[in-house]
């Protein structure tokens, strides 16, 4: 049995976390670059917990610029054994609606310009992604969601574009018909993939801003209603928060899910012919199986 430590990456409008105990904003360096802000750490009711906002504080990084390796490692790094991404994102569904929130369940990763891997040449692994979230945290965030008053839905799937223009019409439709996502965004790919490789488990929790350009009421996406929604998401999301640590509790169990087991026998280089450069830069992510 271990300690729990909730992280929060927090998506547009959500940069900060309400009621945290001695909260304290700390620089990690990491062998992947600089995250995207400095991390706030705190105790929420008797759980430690640690927020970093996805985009900077004041909105400075688009979706294709979020170092998002740099991110999951600090996270790693502070000890971070839950991981709640939060992001906003437009729905293809009619009863997915502004103001709603989503668990996602499942991706689908149409980002191309991102490292998508802390591994490669030198020390090669394959983690699974089959079922990308944790059913145990997810399952968390929905109850938490609903304590908080907020309509909420449980599973859907997430088309993660690179962006950061919004869809075409055409493209809307080809998701939403041919393809059957339920919501879209710009943010939790590779975010979900590395956080696997990390060994984190990772719920993803989507709030809904928008009907994307596929619904003929709505026509293209308006910024500044999505703004206005943003608003009001965000402090639905600082409630759903708060909800979590007497959910999880101070302490945790192996996940029944193996998330914190993902490299298990994932990496295929032998000991021997491993670069030592990388196996370096791995030290937090997968210190646990090389260093064993």
């Amino acid at each position: 049995m271990g300690e729990t430590v909730i992280g929060v990456i927090g998506g547009s409008g959500v940069y900060d976390i309400d009621g945290l105990e001695n909260p304290t904003w700390q620089t990690i360096t990491t062998p992947w670059g600089e995250p995207s802000d400095q991390v706030l750490s705190g105790v929420l009711d008797g759980v430690k917990m640690v927020f970093l906002p996805r985009h900077g504080r004041g909105h400075t990084l688009s979706p294709s610029t979020v170092p998002y390796r740099a991110n999951i490692d600090a996270l790693k790094r502070v000890g971070v054994t839950d991981l709640i991404s939060v992001s906003a994102c437009g729905s293809f569904r009619e009863e997915m609606a502004p103001g709603d929130f989503v668990v996602i369940d499942q991706f689908i990763d149409r980002t191309f310009a991102r490292d998508k891997s802390f591994f490669g040449t030198g020390c090669v692994a394959h983690v699974s992604v089959a079922h990308p979230t944790c059913p145990r945290l997810g399952k968390a965030c929905h109850e938490a969601a609903q304590t908080a008053g907020i309509n909420v839905h449980q599973g859907g799937t997430y088309l993660a574009m690179e962006g950061p223009q919004f869809s075409t019409l055409a493209e809307s439709k080809m998701y939403r018909e041919v393809w059957g996502a339920d919501v879209i965004g710009m943010t939790n790919m590779p975010e979900a993939k590395l956080a696997r490789e990390a060994e984190l488990c990772y719920a993803s929790v989507a709030m809904i801003t928008d009907y994307d350009s596929w619904h003929p009421d709505h026509g293209e996406v308006d910024v500044m209603d999505i703004i206005r929604t943003l608003t009001g998401n965000a402090q639905k999301a600082r409630t759903l928060v708060s909800q979590l640590p007497g959910l999880l509790g101070r302490t945790r169990e192996p996940c029944p899910h193996g998330c914190d087991r993902a490299l298990e026998y994932a990496i295929l280089t032998q000991a021997p012919h491993r670069d030592p450069e990388l196996v370096a830069k791995l030290d937090a992510v997968a210190g646990r199986v090389l260093n064993g």
